[in-house]
């Protein structure tokens, strides 16, 4: 098992070329529809691979939380995802993917991993309503492999902000507020339903109005539209938008794609593009940064996401 991890570290290379590398796992046999799902996670979440250890009970803990485990010394919540996500199985998952992001560390328990595949994201689709429906928002992007395997990408952020609880919460009082802000407008991309809610409440009490998109495709497109239609006011894209903000993974386009469409077209000159993200690890801040990002903020950090966005919009 730790072959399929071997060498994550090393894939520093896929910055700006709109590719990814994920997990292959599966949850076990729906004993109610008999279907066996797979699903897939971001390798640059995955610390380690393992067999289920001994999980220790505890009390007063969510419902899809299994317990604790001590890796190293340090207590770990561990997430059955199969419970989280509503699918009824016979067997106890046999492996726990150790997930590493936003500054937590969890275990996930799934049935089993199958293998590391690249892909490009454009590979990736946004799910269809129905599918969304059916797996309760669960799912950010779906792929179809060539042996006709469907595999969907898991929101981990909504695993996170449901099963710890706070994490997608804000403190008003801990946010930077000044009257300019309400001048200013922040334009934002992240597939994440949880993110996105929580990065419009941080914008809210600072009072800055935003434009939201789903993924880095749509982004690009509104962002075409928008420098079209200041060009017919004979004005800047600055003038109508004064920060784009992005999220790393996303399908159709990641965030490191757009940020470089971004940084090498003239008209979005003199706009800060700030990346916000789970993948909150120093490589992948050196991978923004190679593809021109200004600034790097770590998710579910509100009153950090509110100063980094001050420290630019209050230097204009």
């Amino acid at each position: 098992m730790s072959d399929l991890l071997k060498n994550i570290d090393a894939r520093t290379k896929l910055a700006g070329t709109n590719k990814l590398e994920i997990l292959l796992f599966t949850l076990g046999q729906d004993e109610r529809t008999g279907r066996r799902e797979n699903f897939a996670i971001n390798v640059f979440k995955v610390r380690e691979v393992m067999r289920t250890p001994d999980i220790t009970k505890a009390p007063d803990m969510p419902p899809s939380i299994e317990g604790m485990v001590s890796l190293r010394g340090t207590l770990v919540p561990v997430i059955d995802l199969a419970r989280y996500a509503g699918i009824a199985t016979a067997t106890r998952p046999e492996i726990m993917i150790v997930s590493e992001y936003n500054g937590h560390t969890q275990g996930f328990l799934v049935e089993a991993v199958d293998t590391i595949l690249r892909l490009d994201w454009s590979q990736m689709r946004v799910p269809p309503d129905m599918l969304m429906s059916q797996m309760g928002g669960l799912v950010v992007a779906v792929t179809e492999l060539e042996n006709n395997k469907l595999v969907m990408m898991m929101d981990v952020e909504k695993v996170l902000a449901e099963s710890i609880p706070g994490t997608d919460k804000i403190d008003p009082d801990t946010i930077i507020q000044d009257k300019s802000l309400s001048s200013k407008t922040v334009f934002l991309a992240d597939d994440s339903v949880v993110a996105r809610r929580q990065i419009e409440m941080t914008l809210d009490a600072m009072k800055i109005k935003h434009i939201s998109t789903i993924n880095g495709k749509r982004a690009w497109d509104e962002l075409q539209r928008i420098a079209q239609s200041a060009d017919l006011q004979g004005k800047t894209v600055k003038d109508m938008v004064q920060l784009v903000l992005t999220d790393v993974e996303m399908p159709e386009m990641d965030g490191y794609m757009l940020t470089k469409l971004i940084k090498s077209d003239p008209r979005f000159s003199g706009i800060p593009v700030l990346m916000h993200s789970s993948l909150s690890g120093a490589s992948n801040q050196k991978l923004g940064q190679s593809v021109g990002v200004d600034g790097y903020v770590a998710k579910f950090e509100p009153h950090r996401l509110s100063e980094a966005i001050a420290n630019f919009l209050l230097t204009e």
